[in-house]
């Protein structure tokens, strides 16, 4: 790697001595920089070319130097003879002008150590083209090498040669004497130039006259560097010492041979016995063979023959030559209109500029971007000519890449983007632009567009005529997808709303409204809602045309899958607005139809949207509730329940199977609610309230003493009630019977009539209950229990609503175990051969009821006994289930059971004659 980049380093130290060595100390530097060596040409290949600008405008121009190094091996004599025959070449270039010769910049300049001086900017000689290297950078430059003459560049560089030879013969009165291929030049744009006077030769005679020539006769002992190059002269210029306008056209016809053969000339010359050479090939031109000539094209090899003849006056000159078949192809009479042009009018031009179009596409890209683009560009000095050269100048661009459009052509655009003036052309300038937007926004740079493209864009918008607004309007839509966000939201979004507001025509409106709806795909939702759809709303006319354009807008914006119309925008404005405007009698039938479909699918959608919306909602809700209680529960579960053993979370909650029921019961489970601070430290005094009465041993029967008891439990049953009642609903719920709890008895859930019933049963209707949630239907007191459950099971499935009722209940309940002893678990030990009375029955103070002497209440206990088989009133409607008063169908319940339990019923007029007492 080191060794290649010390190769590289020498080889441009090496090239930078060359050319530094080369011009050091010559008058040419002064004014111009030299740069690379890029051709060579001239006598022998003897000037070296390259490439340089000139100091104080920055033009390019080519620099050719002759290096004295190169005659250092001749004699002095020699070497004065070849520096003078190389100065008046040069010399007499310099005072000849023409488009065909090439034009001199700066004349020759000498120094001790080379000669130079400053031409246009040159490519290459037609020599290096077809492949002649000498005198050339080492390694050969790529776009020498591989460059390849098209038919053509070929026929028009014949062509501009013919022409030069007849400037030369008939303006000038000159014989060139040396024309070859390294005294062709190509210059920058690819047009062929002559250059290499050395020997040539005017006439003797006055301008007035037949011009005469007089030629030097042949010195082959001269160095090459003095003497014409022999393959390229004329048989008589050797032979005969005599030379005319017809010699040049000899050497004409063999430039034409070597061009359609690779550079190689019609005859190989002996220079070392050149007179018998010449002699030769003077018989072969006499009679050419077809095989000489079979690469060159038929419609030309009459004419090359003639060209090569050896009678001078057969020969055609350079006029006719030009006016020869095979220079009229079309695009070689395009090329050369093209240099001809400074000598047209403006409507000569115009209508040759408005049938280029039709040319360009048959020629080849390098010829059009090197050849007729320049000559394009040039003519945007003339704004008259601007819009005929424009399309031409775009239909380019579109071929180039986008480095050579920013190179070559973008320079030259963007002072014609920024045209006002005249009027008539600024407007047709607009037009050609805008249909071809797609192109300047694909090639030029993203600055250059914000800079010079979209102004002009906004300038279309806002210009004075209509026709070019509408065309704006329609061809927007076509590159909005190449113009950024920022740009569309901030300026050109802007410019259409504007143009759609202030104008006064029908055309321009309407257009404006079609243009917003198709570029609403560019746009942010956000965007749109907020400053497109309000829009709608400020535009003045009720045309029906305007009418569909705003429909349109709202449609397009509603059914894009991007974009979109919330349905609170739906709601609020979009349909308020477009109900308004359906009802315009402007409007026909179909259009009005058109209206009401819009409006019924956003209807439908925001219906749709909303209630989704809303299942949601209830569904999080109700999962929400779910997570809160089951979170709940297990805090209070992992609260309540001891480690090592369940059966105390059934006598508590009450057993419960995997689907809910309570040792087959149907009854659904409620759900816990979410209890208070206070609510929890009430329930926890209750459940240890309730394992004191569990850990207490069973009283005997005959211990009982009915009015030590009575009292005892009335002024336990006054001091729960004066604490924790609520309500008169929980007073009257509290009077029950009190008695002991014995496994297999039942309390009944109502207290038997007593004259203060009607006070205890009217706060049902409005008490707390009613309006309290989560309890089962007649679960207003403690229901029929299997053997073993605790007295709280009703607490153990509560909802989430707070039911203080609840804990009311549990408070009289609590009173129930001071009741009188129910004896009826007694009654297995009498033996079965007796009649077994229940010793209920034999309690005192047991005034039993008549069965049936209460059927409502005969239909509420019927209903407790049936809690165990069916399931229960529904869960979340306690206010209305619970209360017999809002359900009727509870009156429809089965007859009442005999086997139940009345023990609970009959004792219930000693309670409220306790009561009584208590309260008078």
């Amino acid at each position: 790697m080191e060794s290649m980049l010390n190769k590289l380093k020498s080889t441009v130290t090496k090239v930078t001595a060359d050319v530094t060595s080369a011009v050091m100390g010559n008058p040419v530097t002064r004014e111009f920089e030299v740069g690379r060596h890029i051709a060579s040409g001239g006598p022998c290949m003897c000037w070296r070319i390259y490439n340089g600008t000139k100091k104080s405008t920055k033009q390019e121009v080519a620099v050719f130097v002759f290096d004295k190094k190169v005659v250092d091996k001749y004699q002095k004599y020699e070497k004065d003879q070849i520096i003078d025959s190389l100065k008046k070449g040069v010399q007499q270039l310099t005072r000849l002008r023409h488009p065909r010769l090439l034009t001199v910049q700066h004349p020759l300049e000498e120094s001790r150590d080379c000669l130079a001086f400053c031409t246009e900017p040159v490519f290459a000689s037609l020599a290096n083209v077809l492949g002649q290297w000498d005198n050339l950078p080492s390694p050969v430059p790529n776009d020498i090498k591989e460059y390849k003459l098209f038919d053509v560049e070929t026929k028009y560089g014949l062509l501009q040669i013919s022409e030069g030879l007849s400037f030369l013969h008939s303006g000038v009165k000159m014989v060139h004497g040396n024309l070859s291929l390294e005294n062709i030049i190509l210059n920058k744009s690819g047009a062929w130039k002559i250059m290499g006077f050395d020997f040539s030769i005017s006439t003797s005679n006055p301008s007035d006259a037949e011009p005469k020539y007089t030629c030097k006769e042949w010195e082959p002992n001269l160095p090459p560097l003095c003497l014409p190059n022999p393959e390229y002269l004329a048989p008589e210029y050797i032979l005969s010492v005599s030379c005319d306008s017809a010699s040049d056209m000899y050497s004409l016809g063999v430039v034409m041979h070597a061009v359609f053969n690779e550079g190689q000339p019609v005859f190989q010359v002996n220079k070392h016995d050149i007179f018998k050479s010449f002699s030769r090939q003077l018989d072969q031109l006499s009679n050419i063979s077809p095989s000489l000539l079979n690469k060159i094209p038929e419609e030309v090899r009459d004419h090359v023959k003639m060209l090569l003849s050896v009678t001078p006056t057969v020969r055609p000159d350079a006029d006719q030559m030009t006016k020869i078949p095979f220079f009229d192809d079309i695009g070689a009479v395009t090329l050369q209109y093209f240099d001809s042009l400074f000598q047209r009018d403006n409507l000569q031009k115009s209508q040759f500029y408005k049938g280029l179009p039709k040319v360009l596409p048959k020629l080849p890209k390098r010829v059009v971007v090197y050849r007729i683009l320049p000559a394009l560009t040039s003519e945007f000095v003339n704004p008259d000519m601007v819009p005929f050269v424009l399309p031409n100048v775009l239909l380019i661009a579109e071929e180039c890449t986008k480095e050579e459009y920013v190179k070559l052509i973008l320079p030259d655009l963007t002072p014609v983007f920024k045209q006002q003036e005249p009027i008539q052309a600024s407007n047709m300038i607009l037009l050609i632009f805008l249909q071809k937007m797609d192109l300047l926004l694909t090639k030029t740079p993203a600055e250059d567009i914000k800079n010079s493209v979209l102004p002009m864009v906004y300038r279309a918008l806002e210009a004075p005529s209509v026709q070019i607004q509408e065309l704006c309007l329609n061809i927007i839509p076509t590159f909005a997808n190449l113009i950024d966000y920022p740009s569309m939201k901030n300026s050109l979004i802007p410019k259409i709303k504007s143009a759609c507001l202030q104008t006064s025509s029908l055309a321009v409106r309407v257009n404006s409204l079609v243009c917003l709806g198709k570029i609403l795909e560019y746009l942010d939702k956000w965007y749109v809602i907020e400053e497109i759809l309000p829009f709608l709303t400020q535009i003045p006319s009720r045309e029906p045309a305007v009418l569909m354009g705003m429909l349109g807008i709202y449609k397009c914006t509603f059914s894009h899958k991007k974009l979109g119309i919330p349905k609170e925008h739906l709601a609020t404005k979009s349909l308020p607005h477009l109900v308004s405007l359906s009802i315009d009698n402007n409007l026909n039938l179909n259009q009005f139809n058109s209206f009401m479909m819009v409006i019924r699918d956003m209807l439908s959608r925001m219906e749709s949207e909303h209630k989704t919306k809303l299942e949601q909602l209830h569904i999080m809700q109700e999962q929400t509730r779910t997570l809160n209680i089951s979170n709940q529960g297990s805090q209070s579960e992992e609260k309540q329940s001891p480690p090592n053993t369940g059966n105390q979370m059934d006598d508590i909650f009450g057993s419960t199977t995997v689907n809910g029921k309570e040792h087959g019961s149907s009854a659904p489970v409620p759900n816990r609610m979410s209890l208070t601070l206070e609510e929890k430290q009430r329930l926890a005094k209750e459940q240890e309230q309730a394992a004191k009465l569990r850990s207490q041993q069973p009283l005997a029967p005959q211990t009982v003493k009915p009015a030590s008891t009575s009292s005892n439990q009335t002024k336990d049953l006054t001091s729960s009630l004066l604490n924790n009642m609520t309500s008169l609903n929980s007073l009257s719920l509290a009077n029950t019977p009190r008695s002991i709890p014995v496994p297999g008895s039942t309390v009944s859930p109502f207290p038997a009539p007593s004259p203060m019933g009607g006070s205890m049963v009217a706060p049902m209707s409005n008490g707390f209950n009613t309006s309290v949630g989560g309890f089962q239907a007649g679960g207003m007191g403690m229901g029929i229990r299997p053997p073993g459950h605790g007295l709280y099971g009703g607490m153990s499935t509560a909802t989430s609503t707070p039911n203080f009722g609840a804990l009311t209940q549990n408070q009289g309940q609590m009173g129930q175990a001071n009741k009188g002893p129910d004896m009826s678990a007694l009654d297995n030990l009498f033996t079965s051969n007796k009649p077994k009375v229940p010793l209920n029955q034999m309690a005192p103070n047991a005034a039993l009821a008549p069965a049936n002497s209460t059927p409502w209440l005969n239909q509420f206990s019927s209903a407790q006994n049936t809690s165990t088989q069916g399931p229960q009133a529904g869960m979340g409607s306690f206010g209305m289930q619970a209360n017999p008063f809002f359900s009727p169908q509870n009156f429809s319940q089965p007859a009442f059971s005999p086997g139940m339990n009345q023990s609970a019923i009959q004792q219930g007029t000693s309670v409220n004659r306790d009561l009584k007492d208590i309260f008078g």
